[in-house]
């Protein structure tokens, strides 16, 4: 898939989620470390961010208790990041707005434009197609 080039738009969302996001929920964060969401869920620790593994087997993960929804989470959370497919991604970008998520992250590969209007239309910052483990270290807020 080519990726087109980022707009300032898109640079100042996720420039925005990065910096102003605390707690970020990583659907499909399990703990087999050979998957991607574990390593980026550790990168996001190192960089100061608390993360919440969603996952049904609700497995702790780097120390943090894991939760099967991003329903059964009994705090706020600031960015939901998901690694699901394309075609199941749009259900958290759903429910992020239904538990007041300030963002939605939707990782490499995952795009749902539907998904992005309706999170976007309802007041929350969406990037789509993008890992937060390559854009920490590229603009500058690792």
């Amino acid at each position: 898939m080519e990726r087109a080039g980022r707009t300032q738009t898109e640079q100042d969302t996720i420039r925005r989620i990065l910096t102003g996001c605390e707690t970020w929920a990583i659907v499909g964060l399990g703990d087999n470390p050979s998957r991607p969401a574990y390593g980026v869920a550790k990168t996001l620790q190192r960089n100061g961010k608390r993360i919440v593994p969603v996952h049904p087997s609700a497995a702790t993960v780097h120390g943090e208790q894991g939760y099967a929804t991003l329903a059964d989470i009994p705090f706020a959370i600031d960015c939901v990041d998901v690694f699901r497919r394309a075609d199941e991604a749009g259900q958290y970008a759903d429910a992020a707005v239904e538990i007041g998520a300030k963002a939605v992250w939707f990782q490499l590969d995952v795009v749902d434009q539907a998904a992005y209007e309706r999170a976007t239309r309802a007041g929350l910052d969406m990037v789509m197609d993008r890992c937060p483990a390559i854009e920490l270290p590229r603009l500058g807020t690792s």
